[in-house]
């Protein structure tokens, strides 16, 4: 818990809670627009960690983020 990821919606999420019972689905907050709960499914969403540094980016450009890790996803190309 209090780790960021980036959730299904491409908004960075503080965890807030892990349940393994369910597989590994990780519940938190969107850092973007407070909304909760967000929830995601870890093997079938695959979401990563994302730094502290990064989430006002992220803010401040969320479609531009979000485009581009769409594009990262179709092309494979994550480095």
């Amino acid at each position: 818990m209090g780790v960021i990821y980036e959730g299904c919606s491409f908004h960075p999420i503080m965890c807030t809670a892990v349940d393994e019972v369910a597989g590994v689905v990780l519940s938190g907050i969107s850092l973007i627009d407070g909304g909760l709960p967000r929830s995601c499914d870890a093997p079938r969403c695959g979401p990563i960690r994302i730094r502290v540094e990064d989430v006002m980016t992220i803010k401040q450009d969320l479609e531009g983020y979000a485009r581009r890790r769409m594009e990262e996803l179709r092309t494979g190309d994550t480095t």
